[in-house]
């Protein structure tokens, strides 16, 4: 029985991590269960790479896991609001967690399956670290989405597997009217809408 106990603790013990990004540190609580728990995984530091924030930017988080790119976002924009959302409840925790304890007063953290709880309002910045298997309708329904909730020449930035490359390019040219790929790897692809306006 203790051994099973002491598993129990173990799989509940929180992890840290560091992330870094144009000068900026976090440190970051995570736990087993929540996505690339050991380390800030490769698509996301991809995507901080090649992402724009201006100090005034309003910005969403979407499928925020831990918080990594919308609490960088929210400190990258401090004249901005930064909404960090995700469907798990133990992630949105974790990150509201990363939130205080690395002092971010312009971001909250909300339980929203895609944009199903998020107040009506407007961003310029909207990025996701895309699930590979959330399936094609639902991808759907978050481009569509993400063209309502950005403000005009808000940029929607995604980072997904380089095999759902060519169905986002569709997508995006569909419901866009234009694809961005700004930096195709190996394993990943970066890429963009903006919405016209």
């Amino acid at each position: 029985m203790s051994k099973l106990i002491e598993y129990n603790q173990k799989i509940r013990q929180d992890l840290k991590i560091y992330s870094e990004w144009n000068s900026q540190k976090l440190m970051l609580h995570t736990t087993w269960g929540l996505f690339s728990p050991r380390a800030v995984d490769d698509g996301s530091k991809m995507l901080l790479d090649y992402l724009e924030i201006e100090a005034d930017f309003d910005t969403l988080d979407l499928g925020c896991g831990y918080g990594v790119l919308g609490l960088h976002m929210a400190k990258a924009a401090p004249q901005g609001q930064s909404l960090l959302v995700d469907k798990d409840f133990v992630a949105v925790d974790y990150a509201d967690k990363n939130r205080i304890s690395n002092k971010i007063e312009n971001a909250d953290c909300l339980l929203s399956n895609g944009f199903n709880q998020i107040p009506k309002r407007q961003f310029d910045v909207i990025v996701s670290n895309v699930p590979a298997k959330v399936g094609k309708e639902m991808l759907y329904i978050y481009l569509f989405d993400a063209l309502a909730y950005l403000k005009p020449g808000g940029s929607f930035y995604i980072v997904t597997i380089t095999g759902l490359r060519q169905f986002f390019k569709r997508g995006f040219h569909e419901v866009f009217g234009h694809y961005e790929k700004i930096k195709q790897g190996k394993t990943y692809t970066v890429a963009r809408g903006i919405k016209s306006g």
